[in-house]
């Protein structure tokens, strides 16, 4: 198996892995147009962030997005692991593990990372399990959200 930066190619398998694990663990199903239209945002734009990918002889197993927060309480950056899905058939491998350890690499040669996050549904308690054995603790923080209904995918 291979790990790799992820590239415009990989958008329809991010975008399976996208659209089952939101059902899987929200039970909400995705717009396909507005969660293709995000996906290929990130490759078109750096800023947004970058996605990883796992790849066992041309199929993509598991992959993962990183994007960016500035942090001026430890002027750097922390960076968040998102959208992370790993194929039924896949799971159990440490397929995941082995993709946290590539970007903690890329992070240790940018040089300026603090740190990184991820959020996560508060009942997977098996993702949480994964999370604590790579070394993430649960933090006091709570997340809040207000959705809008402007934005790009309006602009559609």
């Amino acid at each position: 198996m291979q790990i790799r930066i992820a590239r415009s190619e990989d958008t329809d398998a991010l975008v399976e892995f996208n659209q089952a694990m939101a059902l899987e663990t929200e039970f909400k199903q995705l717009d396909e147009a507005v969660l293709r239209a995000g996906v290929s945002a990130v490759f078109s734009d750096s800023a947004k962030g970058f996605y990883v990918v796992m790849e066992d002889n041309g199929t993509v197993a598991a992959g993962l997005m990183v994007t960016t927060e500035w942090s001026d309480w430890r002027n750097g950056w922390f960076w968040w692991i998102q959208s992370v899905y790993v194929r039924p058939e896949y799971r159990g491998r440490g397929l995941y593990g082995q993709m946290y350890q590539f970007v903690k690499g890329m992070a240790s040669a940018a040089g300026n990372i603090c740190g990184f996050r991820l959020y996560v549904e508060k009942e997977n308690d098996r993702a949480m399990h994964v999370y604590e054995k790579m070394g993430m603790q649960k933090t006091y923080y709570l997340i809040y959200e207000e959705e809008t209904k402007t934005g790009a995918a309006d602009d559609q």
